[in-house]
This record gives C-alpha cells, structure tokens and sequence, in this order.
C-alpha cells in the first residue's frame, strides 16, 4: 500500500535519510522508532505529501486513504463534538450543515440528502457515539462545542474521527499521550481488531508490544526493518549491532593491512603499483560503519535531597469530596523513608486525589496531614504549568534554585533529556508540551525534595527521556509515591503498589509483578485499572495503608463496624465488582462483534455496487440476504451495548 524507495531527505543542513526503503502492506502493524531528530516526523510529512523527497520516490496505492493524528495541537471550532467524530470527509462536513440549515423541501437539502446517504452518513453517527464513550466522552460532552474542549481532549475527538473514518492506513504520532489508563486499554484493545494498516511513534513499550508486528527503526539515515515487538527488536537490534561490531573490526583490519602495504611499497618503482592498487581497494570497499555506542542513561550522580525522618508523611482520619461526591472517608495513610510505591485502581478511584492531599495541594477538609522531620514535598505535576518561567532560557530554568548546579552539570542532565547544543537558550516560552515536561523534570531532579509525588511523569517523554528518567530515580534516596500507565517505568522503578478502589486502600509488599500475581486482570496493562482484586495475603487489607503493611482497620470514631459488617459490606462490594467486570467485558465484546459486522457490511455494500455482481446467477440475492442478517445484528448488539452503556442489566 505505501512504498519508501531510494529515498534521500536532508533538512537543515542534516541530512536524515539516505537511499531509505520501506514498503508497508495492507493490515501492517508497525511502530516507527528513532532517537529525538532522527526524523520521524519528516518521515511523516513525506507519506502525507506536505513535504518532497530530495531524491527517491513515495507512492501510495491509488486510492489509499490515510488519516493522522500529530502527537500536538488539532484544530477545534464550532462544531460539537459528535459533529467532529463524524467529520470523516469534506463532502460529509458540507452535506451535514446543509441537512441543518436548509428547509427539508428543497433541492439543495435532498441533494445533500442523497450524498449523505451515499456516503453512509447514517452509519457514522451511532458508531461514533460508541468510539466516543470508549474514549471516556459522556453523552452529556457529544454536543458540546469542541473548542469548550481542553487540548488533551481535541486529541482524543480527532482520534475518534479517525477511527469512524477508517481509513486504510492510519499515522499515530504519540497516540496516547492523551489518554487516560482506561481509554488507553479500550484503544489498544479496539486497534486489535482495526481493518487497515497502522504506522506509529509511540514512547509506550507495553503498547508497542500488544500490537505491532514489526519495528522500522531509523538509524545512519535509513530504515531498518526487524520483526516482532518491541522486545524482539530489542534482543534482534543487540544481536545485529554484535554482528555489525565484528565486520566493522574485520573490515578495519584489513583495511589496515592493505594501507600497510602501499604505505610501505608505493616508493619503491617495483611495488607502486601494487601499492596503488590496495589503495583504490580501499577506496572501492563499502565501508561498514561502527555501530553507535549506546550512551550511558545517567552520566553523573544526581544531587541528593537531604534525609528526612523514618515517618515522611502520615494522614489521619481524612475526608474529602467534591460535592456530593465522597472520595475519602476517614482515610488512614502513613510513608515511611525510602519507600517507591505506585499508585493503582480503576479511573475516579481517587489515585489523583491521594497524590494531591499528600502534596497539600488539596486542602484537608477533615483529619490531620501530618509531614514528617525535615520533609521537603515536589509535586510534579504543579511543575509543568506553575514553575516555568515563559521569559526565561531553558538553562537559566534548569539552574534557577537556592543553590544552583555548575553550567557544565546542568548541561550534561539537560543534554540527558535531549536538550542539546543550542536548545539550551530557547526561552520556555517556545517550548512544546513534552519540551516543558522534559525541563519540568530536569528543575526536579537538579533539586530533588525528599519526597516526591509524581502524577503521570513519562507523558510526551521519548524513550531515551523514559530511561533517563530511570536512571536518575535508581539513584534517588528520597520517597517516591507515583501513578503511572507506563509499565515498563513501573516495572523499572516501583518496590511497592498501593490499590485504590471507592476509597478504599489495599498495600502490597512487593513489586508490580508481585502485584500481577495477585489481581484478576488479564494483562499487566489492564492490572492498572482492575477494580476487584486478589487476596493481598498478609500483605494489605481494604481499609489502611501504612507504609505497604497492613493495618487492622481504620473506621472513624463512631461508624466502627462490627466484623460480621465488613464481611458482609466486603462481600457486597466483592459481588458488585464482578457485576461490573463482566459488564465490561460484555461492552468489549459487542464492541468488536460490531466492528467485525461493520466491516463485513462495508464489504457486502462494494460487492453490490458492481454491474460484475448482477451477471453472477443468484450472488446478488445471496448478498442481500446476508446484508439483511448483518444489519439485523447490528441493530440487536447495538442495542445491547447500548443499555449495557447505561448501566442495564441484559
């Protein structure tokens, strides 16, 4: 479907590709992978033709649609929300503000009438309420006018365009950037089963490794192609450049013994000639480049925050809500020094919340918060938007604190998170989203308190960025608490996890593997977000968490339970979690029985629209009949889905 040849490409002065080759086939799953600048997005810009080749050739099948969704800024206007997810074509766009605006008699609505039928306009709708509430949209957000909308949640509309669109092959630049753990897993479960080929950029290892079938990375200006995920193209890129190691020396020592030979023969009259040929030998060898060193992630000892009690923060009997909404009821919660424990439970459970009130950025509304001896509290998140100073340079912000750093060590930690050369005197003011992340964590790292409370800390990060920020945690001997829906950074740096559900807090005394032993989910993805869980053994309880060990129980003075209560209470909620699972795992079920059906209709609808068709005895009827029966399913499990939406029992 989509054929790279031969192509060079410089930019800036650097040239990025040299004679590069790919060719991607219908159903292709590939993950395009590359250091910052390597030229990912150049690559991009060439496949949708907003730039040229300086030399070579980029060819789409004909009639290939491509759809793309930049890791940044989608445009937003008047249009609701529901209006945007339909918005899969220009002509559609015009048909639907002409059935809106223009009275039902006349010849301009029933021209648009009939393109928007021919167009299948009817279909779109219903299948973009359902992409929109797997992205975490409420009916009540589907008319809202989507410039109302914050950026993260544009991105998410233009997503659910593309997904109604369907188009043959789909260019994600950082597509969950946006998402939150549960759209995430309902996205990467719905690209399982989409119809057309994806090319993405994408920092998510987990995600890389549920879907792509093969990894182009780009490397000494071309693309390298290796099949599997993420982790075959680990091992298979290790073994490579072992082998690209081996030739690089051989090839060395024979170029090194052929310029000995002319070196010491090329004076002498009978040997000049000779010596002139191993010269032009030389020359004519392709020369097998060195394989690049795979730099250190950290190349110094951070600076380290002074040490703090062995109790770093304690709330006691805290309540919290918003409203009506009760988040916390007479939480207990205490962190002990050196603790690195992330954060778990399905969305609205409160993760953000806990995080928050142990930052004191959310007042306690009843109970204690209590810091420890000599705590100082950095709450990542108040970073990104709240401490960068628009008119100052990214080295001055890197070095703007009570005791700065040399220039020399700010420069090497901010060349660790890709700010290099003259990036460093770029005003923040100019920096994109993932720029301010990057420096947001560099200011925190350079300062580190010790206790850090991280919300979501690898978003807009690359994976070099990912690791360094790795590398810097394993040496940090602070108290890290963090939520994350990255799991190779959980796997990589938490020792503990803390589940959270309606309030409720359960401990676990080992890692996020330990973890996965534990709970129900079916993947380590999905284990984010579960709701019910195992039995943490003599490792937790549903009531209190102190410091990963289990606490007997923690009800306010005068709501005390008596065992035979909590039972029962545990029992009931036990019961509604399954209810609730399995209604979840229903919803996912129609969901790809629908897109199945769907694209089985799209089918059946081309089949029928050739004369070819007709001139077959009886293939017409025989797809009719099945086009009757799908279209009769769809209604039955479109209905189904949608009281299963609303929280009905079917």
């Amino acid at each position: 479907m989509l054929t790279i040849s031969q192509v060079t490409k410089a930019f800036a002065g650097r040239v990025l590709f040299e004679e590069a080759s790919l060719q991607v086939n219908r159903g292709d799953r590939v993950g395009l992978v590359g250091p910052n600048g390597a030229g990912k997005s150049t690559l991009f810009s060439l496949i949708l033709g907003e730039a040229s080749p300086d030399e070579g050739k980029v060819s789409l099948e004909k009639s290939a649609t491509v759809g793309y969704l930049p890791q940044e800024h989608a445009p937003a206007g008047d249009e609701t929300v529901l209006e945007l997810a339909c918005a899969v074509s220009p002509e559609l766009i015009r048909a639907q503000r002409i059935l809106k605006t223009t009275p039902e008699d006349s010849a301009e609505h029933h021209e648009a009438l009939h393109l928007f039928d021919e167009h299948g306009g009817w279909q779109f709708e219903p299948k973009a309420k359902r992409i929109l509430a797997g992205l975490a949209f409420r009916e009540s957000d589907f008319d809202r006018p989507a410039r109302t909308l914050s950026g993260g949640w544009v991105m998410r509309a233009h997503l659910a365009r593309l997904l109604v669109q369907e188009p043959e092959l789909l260019l994600l630049d950082e597509p969950t950037n946006h998402l939150d753990l549960e759209s995430l897993v309902w996205f990467q479960n719905y690209l399982t089963s989409y119809p057309g080929a994806i090319l993405m950029i994408s920092h998510d290892r987990e995600f890389l490794n549920q879907l792509v079938g093969s990894i182009i990375e780009i490397a000494h200006r071309r693309l390298n192609r290796y099949r599997g995920n993420w982790d075959s193209y680990v091992e298979q890129k290790a073994a490579r450049e072992e082998q690209q190691l081996s030739a690089y020396k051989n090839q060395q020592k024979e170029i090194a013994s052929l310029q000995q030979f002319a070196d010491r023969f090329r004076a002498k009259a009978s040997k000049a000639s000779q010596a002139q040929s191993k010269l032009k030998q030389i020359d004519r060898m392709e020369k097998i480049e060195a394989p690049v060193a795979q730099e250190k992630t950290v190349h110094f000892r951070f600076p380290q925050p002074p040490r703090s009690g062995h109790r770093v923060i304690n709330l006691k009997e805290v309540d919290h809500a918003y409203g009506d909404l009760v988040v916390y009821c007479g939480l207990n919660f205490e962190a002990e020094r050196g603790q690195r424990t992330v954060l778990v439970g399905p969305n609205g459970a409160g993760k953000s919340t806990l995080l928050k009130l142990l930052a004191g950025v959310l007042p306690v509304q009843n109970g204690e918060r209590e810091p420890g001896h000599n705590v100082k509290v950095g709450y990542f998140s108040q970073y990104r938007v709240d401490m960068l100073d628009p008119k100052m340079t990214v080295l001055e912000t890197a070095r703007d604190m009570a005791n700065p750093v040399s220039e020399q060590v700010a420069r090497t930690v901010l060349g660790s998170f890709l700010f290099r050369g003259d990036d460093v005197f770029k005003t923040t003011a100019v920096l994109s989203g993932g720029e301010k992340t990057r420096l947001a964590l560099v200011r925190l790292l350079l300062d580190p308190p010790n206790l850090l409370l991280m919300d979501e800390p690898t978003t807009h990060l690359d994976v070099g960025s990912i690791d360094a920020l790795v590398g810097a945690l394993g040496q940090y001997e602070g108290t890290l608490i963090f939520i994350s829906h990255d799991v190779y950074f959980i796997r990589a740096v938490a020792k503990t996890v803390l589940h959270i559900n309606g309030g409720k807090l359960t401990p676990y005394a080992g890692d996020y593997d330990y973890y996965l032993d534990k709970s129900r989910a079916t993947s380590a993805r999905e284990a984010l977000t579960v709701a019910g869980i195992g039995d943490p053994g003599r490792n937790g309880n549903t009531n209190n968490a102190k410091a990963g060990i289990s606490d007997p129980g923690y009800n306010k003075p005068g709501l005390r339970e008596s065992r035979e209560e909590r039972r029962a209470a545990a029992e009931e909620r036990k019961a509604e979690a399954k209810i609730k699972r399995d209604h979840e795992k229903r919803a996912r079920d129609l969901e790809m029985q629908i897109l199945k059906l769907e694209g089985r209709q799209k089918e059946l609808t081309e089949e029928l629209e050739k004369p070819e068709t007709y001139e077959r005895g009886g293939a017409a009827t025989q797809l009719n009949r099945e086009m009757l029966t799908i279209t009769a399913d769809l209604e039955r499990l479109t209905a189904e889905w949608e009281k299963l939406g609303e929280g009905q029992a079917v």
